[in-house]
């Protein structure tokens, strides 16, 4: 079956910590014969924390249910038949063990903030709890009147009950996977900073943080949208709102609402939290608006925000900065596989979810795509990912998906480039030397594969050749490099006082390489 629709309906209270909730799930059957629904949604644990679920109905008529082991199972009137819809509501309450996090903001207020990330919308939301089962929602929260709510999409409502409560409805209406529900409630200053599109852009901060909040967030989040959507594809979501939160680590990028630490209000407009926008706001294109259908493929999410942002950083900033974060992240990876050699981008069946990432799916992730674009070319690469796009824009896509839309833009097979890249552990590592032939006119190079773990790659090296000192190759060759160990020799004009490995930053390796008289 598939869950087409939530409406969350929510209770919050500043007698304790509890939740009161009525999560309706609509859901549509897709083949015949199944007799029950089954939910994720946390049981109670030993300190007391978790949900108890009090009632479970369908059109007002109860439904038999069973709820143990994280799991609610539902039990159906009739099996359900292939196109057949169903609307079943579920009561519950408890305090969240996780997933919701109730307490002080670091002002001391008391504040409601969602943390789903990668699996606990479960410990407070009845959904199916994986990326693959994407759907659209509704939040309608009653809460103590001197409280703001956000959450996904659009806000529908905001009435105020004669007890000192307000509800406020919010709704999305795009398809999304419920690791991207948020809801935050707190004392907030709420600035409507521009439009994108006709969509509005807006801050949310905490009130004592209202002026420096509203200047940190003001930019760079246009810019960076006007480039998504000009090079990928159009913005899927209603709004596009900045939202600080003492529930998440640095930045989450929940569709259409992006929580980022309390810590990054700092009315300074730091490198760091700049950095940390452009990637939430790549996430939504990335992983929210295309989602992996598995955790297995977490780096169509990660990886690509990753690079992302550093293509918005070159966009803006110009390319020095764009190396300097492609190098930084290559020394991520290598710590990464120092400690883990044999760690492989995309996951088999991944039993422990707090291996969902790494700085290998991350950053290695980023390296994948700029290696495939420096192969490709800008013209392949970007037609590839803009079909790509289009093709997975509100649902879900693999690996193998976003391999076949750049092949069919590049005209070009990459099985092995994918095989090397994502599906073995380790990183080649590249050692040698060169010497000039001055009776040749040339310049004599090995390059040995030495990596201990991995395949032997099939990779294009870039040689640069320089003369006189200058700062620039005054040539550039590419050698392929394709066994363990290779002899090229390269005619040269003049003697040359260096040669080095991938002057262009094109190629992810370690080296040991240089003169050969320096190596003997």
């Amino acid at each position: 079956m598939d869950v087409e629709h939530y409406r969350f309906e929510l209770t919050l209270t500043d007698r304790d910590d509890r939740i009161h909730g009525r999560t309706t799930v609509a859901v549509r059957f897709t083949a015949n014969g199944p007799r029950e629904l089954i939910l994720d949604l946390a049981t109670p644990d030993g300190t007391g924390k978790g949900m108890t679920v009090g009632r479970v109905h369908t059109g007002g008529t109860p439904l038999t249910f069973d709820h143990a082991g994280d799991l609610l199972r539902v039990r159906l009137a009739e099996p359900g038949r292939t196109g057949e819809r169903m609307e079943v509501t579920v009561e519950y309450s408890g305090e969240p063990a996780a997933g919701l996090r109730v307490g002080p903001n670091r002002y001391g207020d008391r504040t409601f903030f969602s943390d789903n990330w990668p699996n606990r919308a479960r410990q407070w939301l009845p959904t199916v709890d994986h990326p693959y089962d994407k759907a659209t929602s509704e939040m309608l929260v009653t809460a103590p009147a001197h409280y703001q709510v956000v959450s996904n999409g659009f806000l529908v409502e905001e009435t105020d009950g004669p007890d000192g409560t307000r509800l406020t409805h919010w709704s999305e209406s795009v398809p999304i996977a419920t690791w991207l529900y948020v809801l935050g409630v707190a004392r907030f200053a709420v600035q409507q900073v521009d439009e994108f599109d006709g969509k509005p852009i807006q801050t949310w901060v905490y009130r004592q943080d209202r002026d420096a909040g509203f200047y940190d967030f003001a930019e760079p989040t246009k810019q960076a949208m006007e480039f998504y959507s000009d090079r990928i594809g159009p913005y899927a979501y209603e709004k596009l709102a900045n939202i600080t939160s003492p529930a998440t680590g640095g930045g989450m990028e929940a569709a259409s609402a992006v929580m980022y630490h309390e810590s990054s209000v700092t009315g300074e407009r730091t490198v760091r939290w700049r950095n940390v926008i452009i990637h939430e706001i790549a996430h939504q294109w990335w992983g929210n608006a295309v989602t992996e259908s598995d955790w297995d493929d977490v780096w169509l999410s990660e990886g690509f925000a990753t690079y992302f942002t550093l293509l918005f950083i070159e966009h803006a900033y110009g390319r020095d900065e764009f190396v300097a974060g492609l190098r930084s992240s290559a020394e991520r990876v290598f710590q990464q596989y120092a400690e883990d050699p044999g760690y492989t981008i995309v996951h088999d069946n991944l039993s422990d979810m707090s291996r969902v990432t790494s700085g290998a799916t991350y950053q290695k992730g980023s390296w994948i795509l700029h290696m495939l674009r420096t192969q490709l070319g800008d013209e392949a690469f970007w037609s590839g990912i803009s079909a790509y796009y289009s093709a997975h824009v509100n649902a879900n896509a693999t690996t193998r998906d976003f391999r076949r839309a750049m092949e069919e833009a590049s005209g070009r097979d990459l099985e092995t480039f994918f095989d090397q890249w994502l599906y073995e552990g380790g990183n080649p590592r590249l050692e040698g030397w060169w010497e000039y032939d001055a009776s040749a006119r040339s310049v004599r190079v090995e390059l040995r594969q030495t990596q201990q773990v991995g395949p032997t790659y099939e990779l294009s090296v870039d040689l640069g050749i320089y003369v006189n000192g200058s700062a620039l190759p005054a040539t550039i060759e590419t050698v392929d490099v394709d066994g363990r160990s290779h002899r090229f020799v390269i005619p040269v004009e003049a003697p040359p006082t260096d040669v080095t490995l991938d002057p262009r930053t094109r190629l992810l390796f370690q080296s040991d390489f240089g003169p050969r008289e320096a190596r003997n």
